[in-house]
């Protein structure tokens, strides 16, 4: 695992020491039923940036059984093509094929909680 993982750290796929995070700003949220959203963004990774569009459900909201702050959960998923970010390794296999897909999904699994607002100097 930790060969994969400095791999994927390398020159080859996100080449994290010269791009060490990946973004994603949003720039509209479309509401598409009562608890689902079509949330348009730019998802930057390697320095290159285009917009994407996750499918976004809200999960609820509840009090959090240690502090008894608002907390909500949301889910949100989309599948982009690793090409068009520059991430173009791949390795053909003895067998046939290609090690690396070109489809990728992104899922993320979001808790939010409700903090005070803090003043500002």
């Amino acid at each position: 695992m930790a060969d994969r993982d400095n791999h994927l750290k390398s020159p080859d796929f996100f080449d994290a020491p010269n791009h060490p995070e990946l973004t994603f700003k949003s720039t509209s949220v479309q509401s598409t039923g009562e608890n689902t959203a079509k949330i348009v963004g730019d998802l930057t990774i390697r320095g290159i940036t285009h917009s994407v569009t996750l499918d976004g459900e809200f999960l609820g909201q509840n009090a959090n059984p240690w502090t008894k702050a608002a907390t909500v959960g949301f889910t949100a998923s989309t599948k982009i093509n690793r090409e068009d970010w520059g991430l173009t390794w791949n390795q053909a296999l003895e067998a046939g094929g290609w090690l690396v897909g070109k489809d990728i999904n992104i899922t993320l699994d979001v808790e939010a909680v409700q903090v005070a607002e803090t003043a500002t100097a």
